[in-house]
């Protein structure tokens, strides 16, 4: 009896089969390794339904101001849909709703009030979202507070003084985001001090309040950053205008631009760290900005009057 023995495959085939092995076995490493996917719904979702919502509640109370209101409140839809078809996370079984009550003609009341619901909680999301998004969010909680600006029933008024806090050691993105916003803030303040001398008495009161929030949020940016062992930038020497102040008008179209460039400094500092303090401070220090910015904006008659997503450009 003989046995045959098998004969080996040749050197080029064997190579030839190796290589075409390697990547099924690479293929399945990296499919079984895709560990860090979110599969849970999209956080932004409600605030999406939300904003839909006082769209269809705006346009039943009807009027100037509601218009303005759900043309703010469309443009956050759209933005937020935006992203959430973006990042295209699977949806829940049930999607999120927020219902429109039928809405008075004329309440802006209630209107004022969704508003305020909106912004509290898109500030809630800010402090836990990946830093563009939080940027994002920033801008339409800034956004709301802002059309609350068109009318007294809507809810019109400026927030407070900063919450001081010690946020501690801070990444360079966020120290060289906190100085920028520092530079905003002492220019905003020479700029309501400049103005002063072209604006009549009607004005002093916004001057005031404008001129100590800047002052405020100058030190709240002094703090941060001494605290994060940081030497604070000092103020400019001088500062220069791109068009000539010389009545009431360009006055306030030199506040209008100092109050944009602060909003664009703070959301600045929420795209630009993962601190949930600092930007705690930075979404209350854009929503005073955009505040501000709206009443100033409608002394100056540009329209829109309220900026959708202050801060973005």
């Amino acid at each position: 009896m003989t046995f045959r023995r098998s004969v080996p495959p040749n050197r080029r085939a064997f190579l030839r089969a190796a290589a075409l092995a390697v990547p099924t076995v690479v293929g399945l490493g990296t499919l079984a390794g895709c560990t860090d996917y979110d599969d849970s719904p999209d956080p932004l979702l409600p605030l999406l339904a939300r904003a839909r919502a006082d769209v269809e509640a705006a346009n039943a109370v009807g009027g100037p101001e509601a218009q303005q209101v759900a043309a703010v409140r469309q443009a956050h839809a759209d933005t937020l849909g935006k992203e959430v078809r973006r990042l295209n996370r699977p949806r829940p079984s049930q999607e999120p709703r927020v219902d429109a009550p039928e809405a008075a003609a004329g309440d802006l009341a209630a209107l004022g009030r969704r508003l305020e619901q909106a912004q509290r909680e898109a500030v809630r999301l800010v402090k836990g979202l990946p830093r563009h998004r939080a940027g994002l969010v920033g801008a339409v909680a800034a956004g709301c507070a802002a059309a609350r600006q068109l009318g007294d029933a809507l809810g019109a008024g400026q927030p407070g003084p900063l919450e001081r806090v010690a946020a501690g050691s801070l990444d360079e993105d966020a120290v060289d985001a906190l100085q920028d916003a520092l530079a905003a803030e002492y220019a905003a303040e020479w700029v309501y001090d400049t103005v002063t001398a072209f604006l009549s008495a009607d004005y002093e009161a916004g001057l005031t309040a404008g001129a100590d929030a800047h002052r405020d949020r100058r030190e709240a940016c002094r703090t941060l950053l001494a605290d994060a062992g940081v030497s604070p930038r000092p103020s400019e020497p001088a500062y220069t205008t791109q068009q000539q102040v010389s009545d009431a008008g360009s006055a306030v179209q030199l506040v209008v631009t100092a109050e944009t460039d602060a909003a664009g400094a703070w959301h600045g500092v929420l795209e630009r760290t993962d601190d949930a303090r600092l930007r705690d401070v930075a979404v209350q220090a854009l929503i005073g900005s955009a505040t501000r910015l709206t009443g100033w904006r409608l002394d100056a008659g540009d329209e829109p009057a309220v900026l959708a997503l202050p801060g973005r450009g």
